[in-house]
């Protein structure tokens, strides 16, 4: 079913219809302000990202056509709530602790891995994410691709708050010990 919807919210974007834009905040403006206010921790700033989004959705189908709608949807938001946080981090009227920095130790470092990509190791997460049980697989998105906090998470799938942090340690050890074996210099 949803499938559908979203295959008819596409349609509508490539048929330049305005409407695509309403059905789509409709369906996804909920993730998407969540998405923004867990980057951002500013309810304006994050207003701004989602509008932003949606002009960027736009503007990509045509001539994309994505796969999942909300994938995309949600990977624009966060892209475009990203580049805001920096810009705010540069202009220093904002400073940010997001759960990246949790992650910090599992990517390559460029000094010594000069040519690793990042989207080749994009790629070699999301390879290793789909082998994982799905429990820790939504952690692990809700935690570093949504920007979730720990809490949220435990209420969410109602897990104690230790179980999520011991779930979201034991994937990164997994994730890191498997970057390593694919030849990814840690």
């Amino acid at each position: 079913m949803d499938n559908i919807e979203d295959l008819r919210i596409i349609e509508l974007f490539f048929e330049r219809n305005e409407q695509a834009v309403t059905e789509t905040e409709a369906k996804y403006g909920k993730l998407c302000h969540s998405i923004a206010f867990n980057i951002l921790n500013n309810k304006e700033d994050a207003e701004e990202c989602v509008n932003d989004s949606y002009a960027a959705i736009w503007n990509a189908i045509p001539p994309t056509r994505p796969n999942s709608l909300g994938s995309f949807v949600c990977k624009i938001t966060r892209n475009i709530s990203l580049k805001r946080l920096e810009f705010l981090m540069r202009e220093k009227r904002r400073s940010a602790v997001l759960p990246l920095t949790e992650f910090e130790e599992l990517l390559p470092d460029e000094r010594y891995a000069p040519n690793a990509k990042d989207e080749d190791v994009g790629k070699l997460i999301s390879a290793f994410l789909r082998t994982q049980k799905t429990d820790a697989r939504k952690v692990f998105i809700g935690r570093y691709f949504l920007f979730e906090s720990v809490k949220d998470i435990a209420k969410r799938y109602s897990f104690t708050e230790s179980k999520v942090k011991n779930m979201l340690l034991r994937t990164r050890n997994k994730l890191k010990d498997y970057l390593i074996k694919e030849g990814v210099e840690i």
